[in-house]
C-alpha cells in the first residue's frame, strides 16, 4: 500500500508540473451563419491542421505523402517544417496521419508524428524537435516510440495524436482493416488495433521508450495490453480534447450503416465495435449483443443523404464568436456537410464541396476545415468574427495552498470580445462575457483532500489557465 501511495503522489506531482508549465434529424442551418474563409490552398492531400500552442500564433498543416508545412495564423508565407517522404508509404488511408506538439514545446521543441511505415505499413509513432536555431524547421533526427504491425490490410490505420490535460499522449488506432474486423482486434485487449492508447512520452519504462500511466486500465497483471485506455473502436480516425472541459470528445468512422460520436471516453471502457455498429447490433456477434456490457454513442447518424464517412472536430472555444461556445463542430467527408451538436442536436451548418479530411484548431481556439483537395479554411461568422483580435493573458498558470480569490487579467482592443469558463466545480468566476481589457475574479474554493494536489483549468479569452492546488 505504501508503495502504491507513492506512486500516486510521484504521478500527481508530474500531472502538476506538467498542467503548469438512433437516426437523429438534421435540422435547418443555426440561426449564426458561417463563411469559410480561404487560408492555404494549393496544398497536396493535406490531412490535418493545428497550432503549436507556443503563443506564436502559427499553423502547421500535415501533408499525406510526408511534409508538414508552417505558415503564420492570418498572413502569407508557407515554409517547410519537416519532410519525411522517404520514410513514410502513402495514398488510401495510410501517409503521415497525425501531430501533436508538447505540452512544454515552447521549451523542449519536441513533437510527434503517427504515420504507415513504408517497407511494411506498420504505423509508427515517432518523436521529432524543432530546430534550436530556425523555430520554422525541424530537426532531422527520429526517435520511434511505439511501432504496432498492420498487417494484411491498407485500410483502418486511425491516425490521430493529443496530448490531455494530464499531459499524456492519446493516441487512436484503427481495428486493422477489410469488413467487420474478422481479427476481432478491437475486442481483443491483447493487441493495440482498434484502441485508444494513452502514454507517459517524459519517461521510459522497462526498455520501452514511453512510460505507462498508473491509471491505466490494464497495467501490470491485469488481463490486457498496458498502453490501451479504451477499447472497441473500428477507426478513430480524429478526435479532440475540449480545451474549457478536458473532455475528449472521438468520432469512430462506421461501416455500412452508422457513425458515431462517443463522449466522455471513460478508463477502460468498451465502445462496441465490432458487436455494434454505432447503436446496432451488427450480428457478427450477435450472442455477444448485450447493451449492459459496452457503452454507446452519445449520438450516431445514418448513411441517408450520401452520408458515409464522419470526420470528428473540436468544441468550439474561440474568443471572437466564430460559432456558439460549446458547441461540437464536425463534418462528413462524402457530402462535405459542416454539423454542430449542441444542445441535444444535431444541426446542418453548412454544406461545402469539400472532401473534409479534417478539422483543426489553432492556438486561440478558432476551428479550420480541412479539404482533401488542397485547401486549408477558418470557420468564421458571416458579416462579423474577424481573426484581429489578439489577447494577451496573464498569468497561465496559479499555485494555490488554500481557498482564494485570484485574478486573471486579459489585454486586448477596446472593441474584441471574450469569454471566461470554469472546466472544474471548485474554480468558479464573476461574469463570463466580457469586452475589451479587464481583470477576471477566480473564486477557488478549500481543498479538504491535501495530501493529493488538484488541478483545475479555466478558458480564458480562448487560452488555458491551469490553476495548481495543493
Amino acid at each position: 500500500m505504501k508503495d502504491v501511495l507513492a506512486r500516486a503522489r510521484a504521478s500527481n506531482c508530474r500531472i502538476a508540473s506538467l498542467a503548469i508549465a438512433g437516426v437523429l434529424a438534421f435540422h435547418a442551418p443555426a440561426t449564426a451563419q458561417i463563411q469559410l474563409v480561404p487560408v492555404a490552398s494549393g496544398l497536396a492531400s493535406p490531412l490535418f491542421v493545428t497550432g503549436a500552442h507556443d503563443g506564436t500564433r502559427r499553423l502547421f498543416i500535415v501533408e499525406q505523402a510526408g511534409v508538414i508545412r508552417v505558415m503564420p495564423v492570418g498572413g502569407s508565407g508557407m515554409a517547410t517544417f519537416l519532410d519525411i517522404r522517404s520514410k513514410i508509404r502513402s495514398g488510401g488511408e495510410q501517409g503521415l496521419l497525425g501531430l501533436a506538439f508538447h505540452p512544454f514545446y515552447s521549451s523542449n521543441r519536441r513533437f510527434f508524428v503517427y504515420y504507415t511505415r513504408a517497407a511494411d505499413g506498420a504505423i509508427v509513432v515517432a518523436e521529432y524537435q524543432a530546430s534550436a536555431g530556425n523555430r520554422d524547421a525541424a530537426d532531422a533526427a527520429e526517435r520511434s516510440l511505439l511501432i504496432i504491425p498492420h498487417p494484411t490490410n491498407t485500410n483502418h490505420n486511425g491516425g490521430m495524436l493529443a496530448f490531455g490535460s494530464d499531459g499524456y499522449l492519446y493516441i487512436g488506432v484503427g481495428d486493422g482493416g477489410s469488413g467487420n474486423d474478422p481479427p476481432n482486434n478491437a475486442q481483443n485487449k491483447e493487441v493495440l488495433l482498434g484502441k485508444i492508447l494513452r502514454l507517459d512520452v517524459d519517461a521510459r519504462v522497462g526498455g520501452l521508450e514511453y512510460g505507462i500511466p498508473i491509471s491505466n486500465p490494464f497495467i501490470g497483471g491485469i488481463a490486457g495490453r498496458d498502453e490501451i485506455f479504451a477499447y472497441g473502436m473500428r477507426n478513430p480516425w480524429r478526435f479532440s480534447f475540449d480545451r474549457a472541459t478536458a473532455q475528449l470528445w472521438v468520432a469512430d468512422v462506421g461501416q455500412g450503416a452508422r457513425e458515431e460520436v462517443n463522449t466522455p471516453i471513460v478508463n477502460g471502457g468498451n465502445y462496441g465495435w465490432r458487436i455494434y455498429e454505432g447503436t446496432a447490433c451488427t450480428n457478427t456477434d450477435r450472442a455477444l449483443c448485450t447493451p449492459a456490457n459496452y457503452l454507446f454513442p452519445t449520438f450516431d447518424y445514418t448513411h441517408a443523404g450520401g452520408r458515409c464517412s464522419i470526420t470528428g472536430g473540436y468544441v468550439y472555444r474561440g474568443t471572437i464568436g466564430s460559432l456558439p461556445t460549446g458547441a461540437y463542430v464536425y463534418g462528413d467527408y462524402c457530402t462535405g456537410e459542416i454539423f454542430t451538436w449542441s444542445g441535444g442536436e444535431q444541426r446542418l451548418l453548412l454544406d461545402t464541396t469539400f472532401a473534409i479530411s479534417s478539422f483543426g484548431e489553432d492556438d486561440a481556439g478558432e476551428i479550420y476545415v480541412v479539404d482533401l483537395n488542397g485547401r486549408v479554411s477558418r470557420i468564421a461568422a458571416s458579416g462579423g468574427g474577424t481573426a484581429e483580435c489578439q489577447y494577451d493573458v496573464a498569468p497561465v498558470a496559479l499555485v494555490r495552498r488554500a481557498g482564494a480569490t485570484l485574478t486573471v487579467s486579459v489585454s486586448t482592443a477596446a472593441g474584441c470580445s471574450w469569454t471566461v469558463t470554469s472546466g472544474s466545480e471548485w474554480v468558479s468566476v464573476a461574469g463570463d462575457s466580457h469586452r475589451g481589457s479587464g481583470v477576471v475574479s477566480v473564486v477557488v474554493a478549500s481543498h479538504p483532500g491535501w495530501l493529493i494536489p488538484r488541478i483545475g483549468v479555466l478558458t480564458v479569452a480562448g487560452k488555458p489557465v491551469v490553476i495548481l492546488q495543493f
